[in-house]
């Protein structure tokens, strides 16, 4: 049922920050929600103790540490892609736990929300070996954008090197500060290439035809417009856009119906999980459910519905990051449902969907800021630590408790 109203999810608790309080801050550093459980030291499935909080129905390993990293994605053979934001492109294998490097990753500027981001394979990553990688990409004085580039994919050892580099996308036009670039990157069951493009902390231009920022964009796999987008017919950047009205776009994931889900960080308070469809405006900065930091307010949805409302708001906020729809076979329980990493709420947040509607089911305290969720390819669950206050960002496996 669709939320219209600054209502507290189930499970929120009060004092929680929004995660974006200025182009320096990825999420605030609070303390958990108090109706969370600790986190308490049981036995991992390596035998070191579990990073699990009390209560849930997993165990959390630590496999390995990585330097502000901020995507994942599996490869074939098991292993796993890393990016850190300095610019570094990883390789780990969670059997040897041996790490490597892959050289050739694009030249990239660490800003205090972006540098090196998602990573993705393409649909044929077997047949072709492509990868796909999003970034910061300077520009002229103080002026940044980002971009997704394509490659080849050698692997060679621990680590590879990528060939035939190519920057398929960029964020027009560049801008000042270091905040919102989103460049979450997805392909759906037709092999089109989605990336969510945010509105750099800038508000207005979600709403400028002119601008691909505060949009989602649908592209073919090679960087070129599909005729059926909906406003092909306009021309430039807008040919790229699906939809339009985004602030903050930082999850993306396609559910077994093929729909399209996106969760984003809201102003001051109200986080949003949208479900995303054809040439639909979803009204920010015009409307959200939550208020500038300066203490302007902003109309509720309710007060323009020919915006689409969020499927589900969070005020308090959860600071989400990281999202994957699950399909896996080890937790049978939970196939189908949303995991949502949480920065500020220092969470795992699951959703369960019903057809076009959605709620929080359960909220499971980590005791630390989630980056990034991802499904191995035994069903297991991986998370990524944020590693931007200071610490390295563990890598995480979460398998079922015995």
């Amino acid at each position: 049922m669709v939320r219209f109203t600054r209502l507290f999810v189930t499970g929120t608790a009060a004092g929680l920050l929004s995660a974006c309080a200025g182009a320096a801050a990825v999420g605030a550093a609070d303390a958990p929600p108090a109706s969370a459980p600790a986190a308490t030291a049981s036995a991992g499935t390596s035998g070191s103790p579990s990073l699990a909080p009390a209560g849930a129905p997993f165990d959390a390993t630590e496999f390995a540490k990585f330097d502000l990293p901020w995507a994942m994605t599996f490869l074939p053979d098991g292993r796993l892609l890393v990016t850190e934001m300095a610019g570094a492109l990883k390789v780990f294998d969670p059997a040897s736990k041996r790490t490597g490097t892959v050289t050739g990753t694009p030249a990239t500027q660490k800003v205090s929300q972006g540098g090196l981001g998602d990573v993705v394979l393409h649909p044929q990553f077997t047949r072709n070996g492509l990868v796909y990688l999003s970034y910061v990409e300077p520009g002229d004085g103080e002026l940044f954008g980002g971009a997704v580039a394509r490659a080849k994919l050698v692997l060679d050892g621990d680590g590879g090197r990528l060939e035939n580099l190519q920057t398929i996308w960029r964020q027009v036009p560049k801008q000042t500060g270091g905040g919102h670039f989103g460049y979450r990157i997805a392909f759906d069951r037709d092999g089109k290439l989605w990336i969510s493009s945010s509105e750099r902390q800038k508000f207005d231009p979600a709403q400028d035809m002119a601008s691909n920022l505060g949009k989602m964009i649908r592209l073919n796999d090679d960087g070129s417009l599909p005729a059926d987008n909906p406003f092909a017919s306009r021309g430039g950047v807008a040919a790229q856009v699906w939809s339009l009205g985004h602030r903050n776009i930082l999850g993306v994931a396609f559910d077994a119906q093929g729909r399209l889900w996106a969760h984003e960080m809201g102003p001051k308070g109200g986080d949003e999980l949208n479900l995303v469809t054809k040439g639909a405006n979803y009204g920010y900065p015009i409307v959200s459910n939550g208020d500038h930091y300066d203490g302007r307010v902003i109309p509720d949805h309710p007060t323009r519905p020919e915006f689409p409302a969020p499927v589900i708001t969070w005020n308090p906020v959860i600071s989400p990051a990281g999202f994957v729809i699950y399909s896996g076979s080890q937790f049978p329980a939970w196939n189908g449902s949303g995991f949502i990493g949480g920065l500020s709420s220092k969470a795992l947040v699951r959703v369960e969907f019903n057809g076009t509607s959605a709620r929080e089911a359960e909220r499971f305290d980590m005791g630390t800021r989630i980056r990034e969720v991802e499904q191995g390819p035994d069903g297991a669950l991986w998370l990524l630590e944020d590693g931007n206050r200071g610490s390295n960002g563990r890598l995480m496996k979460l398998t079922p408790k015995a």
